[in-house]
């Protein structure tokens, strides 16, 4: 866990540079096997492993996609030998707000 969140920290760092305003890192605390489908399913996690559930948040669209542009190659994006989790099992994806609650 606290080699996840030495790499997290490192990243959110990289990451605001590009313009990313929010990070949220989360450790498994309770996640139980569903009937149907379920978050260890979803990323094939084996025996004794953690899910981590992340999330960015930047301030519109156009920002995420220039930063994207502009990280592809900055080399300090490329990925180590050591990575605290395996990326082929990550799954990806944007979304836009619907509806939020807490923040202004």
């Amino acid at each position: 866990m606290e080699a996840y969140r030495q790499w997290a920290e490192n990243g959110a760092a990289l990451f605001r540079e590009y313009g990313c305003i929010e990070i949220v890192e989360s450790w498994e605390d309770d996640v139980p096997t569903g009937k149907t489908t379920d978050f260890r399913r979803a990323v094939d996690a084996k025996h004794g492993e953690k899910i981590v559930f992340s999330w960015q948040i930047w301030p519109d669209k156009a920002t995420l996609d220039a930063a994207e542009r502009k990280m592809r190659s900055d080399t300090r994006f490329e990925m180590p030998g050591d990575m605290p989790f395996d990326p082929k099992r990550l799954i990806l994806g944007c979304f836009a707000p619907l509806y939020t609650m807490g923040r202004e």
